[in-house]
């Protein structure tokens, strides 16, 4: 990667995307390895306006990209489920999708994940419509807005995602 994509990469990273009354801060993707089929995204919604709802996700990187959230199977197991309903998105409030939790799941990527370079995702909300944001690539990164999250990939119940989140 050239000094000049790289320096763009980072500045995307450093720059909240804002869409209206919606902000995104704080993102990143990840696979758990250079020959992963699967990744994930993890991202900081705020909303600055009225309640709303992520219903969906969308990107050329990989044939299929959802919703994902952990929910308790039982017995402290986590499993990982497509959210069909989406996210809500309080009114004045913020949306966190980060790693053992909600986050957007990338499935038959169509190429690697590679250190520097961003993925093109598009977020549908209800009332704001779609927000197109670039997402820098992070593979090192093990944590989110300060709090460590790994502990969550040894969960059993992924679905067969890997361990991405």
């Amino acid at each position: 990667m050239s000094f000049k994509a790289f320096f763009a990469a980072a500045l995307l990273a450093a720059s909240p995307a804002l869409a209206g009354e919606i902000e995104i801060t704080d993102a990143y993707a990840r696979s758990a390895s250079p020959v992963a089929k699967t990744g994930a995204a993890f991202l900081v919604i705020e909303n600055h306006g009225a309640a709303d709802r992520l219903l969906s996700v969308a990107s050329p990187a990989a044939q299929l990209v959802q919703l994902h959230d952990h929910v308790d199977a039982g017995d402290g197991v986590l499993q990982m489920r497509h959210s069909e309903d989406g996210f809500a998105l309080p009114e004045e409030g913020v949306l966190t999708l980060e790693r053992g939790g909600k986050h957007v799941m990338f499935m038959g990527l169509t190429q690697p994940f590679r250190e520097g370079e961003s993925v093109p995702l598009t977020l549908t909300f209800e009332q704001a419509g779609d927000v197109m944001i670039e997402v820098p690539v992070d593979l090192q990164r093990s944590e989110m807005g300060g709090h460590d999250h790994s502990g969550h990939a040894g969960h059993a119940g992924h679905s067969g995602h890997g361990s991405t989140e």
